[in-house]
């Protein structure tokens, strides 16, 4: 072994170690109920972090503010957080029915509520991963916010210069600014951020709204402000978890509703006892790909109208197709569980040959297959859903075993050994930091997509404690191990845990029942530029997710 080789592989046990600790520390403050981010506790998750120094975050240990990393948490982090002190995490409790107005960030499926100047609310209701993600951007934020204090004052007593000065009066009288004055502001940031005027334009525009042109300017005044409150004054920021959502992690309590909300309507429309096959994907592919084609026609190729039905303009055109599906039997169920997890039931006896785009079986009504789309599930919470789904049915004392022959799970993922847009086919799921391994027979197979012009790769997928803790060391090690890993992602080793329980301990399914894998890359953590902060995979992610889809739907009508 070379000193090269020895050192990386000191560095992996050093960032694995970091995980460890960070997993463990979330899981007691948890159980505590509070912590102060710059408190003791909140300390050795600072610590943790900084060790790690995950891809996702950047460079998180350099002075500078680190801006993508920055954009990516606050995608993900309800509108306004930088001002709160205090922030509440919760169970699902009522707010929805209160006076409070949801907040909602554009990348994450949250409900939030701003209940005063200085607290906000977060309802969690995914899963203990819903709490390790969340505390992760919190604590990168909090880093983030102490470059930003650091290089506001002048002196140890607290005294700002002037550049945050006049941050300070731009914000608080929100006066209106030209160009020029504009772009002075923007000059005396990136001496608060450490960064180049050039870059903090960029960022700057990147955070502009049609409503509020300059939110990145209160970002950052914000979150040096609380900062500044926080070493100066004794005004210390807290993180609580109310009793209910420690009480409730764990047990299964809205899976348990959801799960038996969508076997209601299977009960109510006789179809339990059909062959039932279940895809996790999303809420348009399997839809389009049945209907697109036949309620909008393809002038240009199937794959030009599936990238124009992804374009958020064309909300008149996916309509159409919704409309289509609807006049061919298929059911929405809009969740009411606090899962975030939509559904969509396709009973394909009621399908008109004329309305789909693809071959039907000829079978007899009674062994027609039922399709049941769930949208993705997020981290642990895949075992709670899936879990829960395949339970038998029981109401008025008697019980009902679904019929279930397939179970297909389609997802992004982030990739080892290709690059964005490619797909992975994993043959086991294993999950990081423990000795969880679950190998399977998965359906899809390499030649499956020899002919569609995509790089696919084959082997170990490992599943993730979250995409915010790993970082380039130990993701090289799951590579050139005997692991030789293809890539990450953070539901796979749950589903096949919730499935292999229900198929082979419970007996609730068939131990015959066939599963199917497939991930298209969204992003490569190893390549720098590649990774999830850099930016959204666009247009590139439509070919990938409709072969795969395909391919599901091919192997389940065949």
């Amino acid at each position: 072994m070379t000193k090269t080789d020895l050192k990386r592989r000191t560095r992996a046990r050093e960032s694995s170690n970091a995980i460890e600790r960070l997993y463990i520390t979330m899981r007691h403050l948890l159980n505590r109920g509070f912590y102060k981010p710059f408190g003791v506790s909140g300390n050795t998750l600072k610590q943790g972090l900084l060790t790690l120094r995950p891809e996702i975050y950047g460079d998180i240990s350099s002075e500078k503010t680190e801006l993508n990393g920055l954009k990516y948490v606050m995608d993900r982090l309800p509108k306004g957080i930088e001002e709160c002190r205090v922030i509440n995490m919760t169970d699902d409790e009522g707010y929805r029915i209160s006076q409070f107005k949801p907040i909602i960030p554009p990348k994450r499926r949250r409900h939030c509520y701003r209940i005063d100047p200085e607290q906000m609310n977060i309802e969690l209701t995914r899963g203990r991963s819903d709490v390790y993600d969340i505390l992760t951007h919190l604590t990168f934020l909090f880093i983030e916010s102490h470059k930003i204090r650091a290089k506001a004052v002048v002196d140890n007593q607290g005294t700002p210069g002037r550049e945050w000065k006049a941050l300070e009066k731009v914000v608080l009288t929100s006066q209106e600014l030209n160009e020029a004055e504009t772009e002075r502001i923007i000059a005396y940031i990136s001496g608060l951020l450490g960064r180049t005027f050039e870059e903090t334009k960029n960022v700057y525009e990147e955070f502009k709204e049609p409503e509020n042109p300059h939110r990145f300017f209160q970002l950052i005044y914000w979150l040096g402000k609380l900062a500044l409150d926080e070493a100066y004054k004794g005004q210390k920021r807290e993180i609580k978890f109310s009793p209910s959502l420690r009480e409730s992690l764990g047990h299964h309590v809205y899976g348990e509703i959801w799960a038996t909300n969508i076997k209601q309507v299977l009960s109510k429309n006789n179809l339990l006892q059909r062959p039932i096959h279940i895809i996790s994907s999303n809420m348009h592919s399997v839809l389009n790909t049945l209907f697109a084609v036949k309620a909008l026609g393809a002038s240009n190729g199937e794959l030009a109208l599936y990238k124009k039905l992804s374009q958020p303009q064309h909300t008149a055109l996916r309509q159409k197709v919704i409309e289509l599906a609807q006049k061919n039997g298929m059911k929405y169920i809009k969740d009411a569980s606090a899962t975030n997890i939509d559904v969509q039931i396709f009973d394909t006896a009621l399908f008109n040959s004329n309305d789909v785009n693809i071959n039907l079986p000829a079978t007899s009504e009674r062994h027609k297959p039922v399709l049941i789309v769930m949208d993705y599930a997020f981290g642990e919470q895949a075992f709670e859903v899936m879990d829960e789904l395949l339970k038998p049915y029981e109401a008025e004392g008697v019980k009902e075993f679904l019929n279930v022959q397939s179970i297909s799970i389609m997802g992004k993922a982030g990739i080892l050994v290709g690059g964005k847009g490619d797909i992975m086919i994993p043959k086991v799921h294993m999950f990081e930091g423990t000795a969880d391994n679950y190998p399977f027979e998965n359906e899809l197979k390499i030649k499956d997509f020899q002919q569609d012009e995509i790089p696919v790769y084959e082997g170990t997928m490992v599943t993730v404690l979250g995409t915010s803790l790993q970082n380039r060391d130990i993701l090289s090690f799951f590579k050139n191990s005997t692991w030789q890993a293809i890539g990450l992602e953070m539901e796979g080793a749950h589903y096949q845990k919730a499935i292999q329980s229900a198929s082979k301990i419970r007996g609730n399914i068939s131990a015959d029942v066939k599963v199917r894998y497939a991930y298209y890359a969204s992003d490569n953590p190893l390549e720098t530029g590649s990774t999830l902060a850099s930016g959204p995979l666009g247009e590139l992610g439509v070919k990938p997710t409709y072969v795969i889809t395909k391919k599901i739907l091919q192997q389940i009508f065949k």
